[in-house]
């Protein structure tokens, strides 16, 4: 029996994935790889909707691959690759953007919110048609399941929408994509701000925990978190929601229930706390860090694995691009 088909894939910005995106996506990336036919991508092209530095996105594509790896993923179980590598991408989106209403693209929440911040003279067309392309990503594979984190469902639904009309407008031809939203995912929040969402760009750089510092950096940001009112350690994400964050941390990393992390920190105070969630975390992302350094050391096997994974994604993905070329009138090249 054929396994089912995932695609998701993650933007190469910043030096390191943060523990929100470990604990929000990667971690399930990991798990999915042994059950579907997955496949991951570097989603590189996607990142230069804001200007970027060429030095610093190359390295951050290769520190984004080799952190895949050693967070797990197996080339042996999985199809990793770069979102450049495969040509498809941007000529399915070119497709996908004529399928698409200039009010309907104009709606997506996230060109919404970040056009308003940087002014309509500042906004790239790229961010504008940005959940076009990630539209195509999804459809060139045929994927029956996107893991996505709850933000991302606004997206799922134009790639719904637009295979929908294709496949009515043309022919039957695309999967339409489901959201694999995870309910056990954790949700983790900024350490200085506990309400909102732990994230590169709208949190400060001590609110977020990144993979590959130093352990004592990550150690002294936990251990500076905020907390709440009251010396009670208990889990109360309205009441307590730093002590709350805290708890969800430990609890995802170390396997234990919140219940039996509140019986153990019961009559203890929040540094207590805070100095248990420090030692986890550090303790547990120690060998990513040192597996990732080790594969930096050797670019070439990097490119060659990525190479490997866009070998098998072209495969796929120019069969479905010839078939909706075909299906559109658009002559195939002698």
């Amino acid at each position: 029996m054929s396994k089912e088909r995932i695609l998701s894939g993650i933007q190469p910005t910043g030096g390191s994935f943060h523990l929100g995106n470990y604990l929000g996506a990667l971690k399930q990336w990991v798990d999915l790889q042994e059950s579907h036919d997955a496949f991951y991508c570097v989603v590189d092209l996607h990142a230069i909707t804001v200007q970027v530095d060429p030095k610093i996105l190359r390295e951050r594509s290769l520190t984004s691959t080799a952190q895949l790896l050693a967070l797990g993923l197996d080339p042996a179980k999985c199809s990793l690759f770069m979102q450049s590598h495969v040509p498809a991408h941007n000529q399915l989106g070119w497709v996908m953007e004529c399928l698409t209403g200039f009010g309907e693209a104009g709606r997506m929440t996230q060109f919404k919110d970040k056009s308003q911040k940087s002014g309509a003279d500042r906004t790239v067309v790229g961010l504008f048609t940005y959940p076009i392309l990630q539209a195509a990503d999804i459809l060139l594979y045929q994927a029956k399941y996107v893991p996505v984190g709850e933000d991302q469902r606004q997206h799922i639904e134009l790639t719904r929408d637009l295979g929908q009309r294709f496949n009515s407008t043309y022919k039957d031809i695309f999967t339409i994509p489901e959201a694999y939203i995870t309910k056990a995912a954790a949700k983790i929040n900024d350490l200085q701000d506990p309400s909102a969402k732990m994230s590169k760009t709208n949190s400060s750089p001590a609110g977020v925990v990144d993979i590959l510092d130093a352990p004592e950096v990550n150690a002294k940001k936990i251990k500076s978190a905020v907390t709440d009112t009251g010396r009670e350690i208990k889990f109360d994400s309205a009441e307590k929601p730093g002590v709350s964050n805290l708890l969800t941390i430990h609890s995802a990393l170390s396997g234990k229930s919140i219940a039996d992390l509140e019986s153990e920190f019961a009559g203890k105070g929040y540094g207590d706390l805070k100095g248990a969630v420090a030692e986890v975390v550090v303790e547990y992302f120690r060998p990513v860090r040192e597996r990732t350094m080790e594969l930096l050391k050797d670019p070439a096997e990097l490119t060659k694995i990525l190479k490997v994974g866009a070998d098998k994604a072209n495969t796929v993905a120019e069969d479905t691009l010839k078939k909706v070329y075909d299906a559109m009138g658009l002559i195939p090249r002698a």
